[in-house]
């Protein structure tokens, strides 16, 4: 990923806030058939030195066989992101120099997959993930409240993956490249927008404008 110095974010918190804020990923590796690409929820432990992944995949998905395969694949999370359009810098008054761009953050993340099959470590994986993200609902909703029998079944439709990270790249596009007028034209403006990501996006734009 292209990360100038003004976009590049290392620190290990604020990458895996996102991760766990937005655990949905692509998981992307190259094997025999070429680039592959699947979309799952994930799960992130804090094992090893930049953490590890868990996630599952439907058994029938080809991309299984190619992930047992391959020494390294990629999982992408994606964070707030949405349009910046020059009308909201005030230098484009003064000069006329600017052009529309796109505010973003994501994290890459790097690893081998390893193929878990034990069906108590399924069990548990999805239990895990159940209750992560049943956890605003009023009542939660838990593996336990469907049937021992179905349960059973439906983990005999999936693979599960352990994805130790080897590496992680953080990338935060926040107008960080504008000068402070434009960066509170892109708050002002995200603000009276208010679509998508807008807020979340503001609101990080305006934090590092004050750091």
């Amino acid at each position: 990923m292209y990360q100038p110095d003004h976009f590049r974010v290392e620190d290990m918190p604020q990458l895996h806030a996102l991760m766990r804020e937005r655990p949905f990923a692509a998981l992307v590796s190259a094997g025999p058939s070429g680039l592959y690409a699947s979309h799952l929820p994930t799960v992130l432990k804090d094992e090893g030195a930049h953490g590890l992944i868990e996630c599952h995949l439907a058994r029938a998905n080809p991309h299984c066989q190619e992930l047992a395969e391959v020494d390294e694949a990629l999982m992408i999370f994606q964070g707030p992101q949405g349009y910046i359009t020059p009308n909201w810098y005030p230098t484009k008054a003064q000069s006329g120099k600017v052009v529309p761009t796109w505010n973003y953050a994501v994290v890459h993340a790097y690893g081998r997959p390893q193929v878990m099959n034990d069906a108590d470590w399924l069990r548990r994986h999805v239990g895990e993930l159940t209750a992560q993200q049943e956890k605003n609902e009023a009542k939660p909703w838990a593996v336990s409240d469907a049937p021992d029998k179905y349960v059973e079944a439906m983990l005999r439709g999936i693979i599960g993956f352990r994805f130790a990270i080897t590496r992680l790249e953080g990338k935060w596009k926040m107008s960080q490249n504008r000068e402070v007028p434009d960066r509170a034209g892109v708050v002002k403006g995200l603000g009276l927008r208010a679509a998508g990501d807008d807020l979340e996006i503001a609101a990080i734009v305006e934090r590092q404008s004050r750091d």
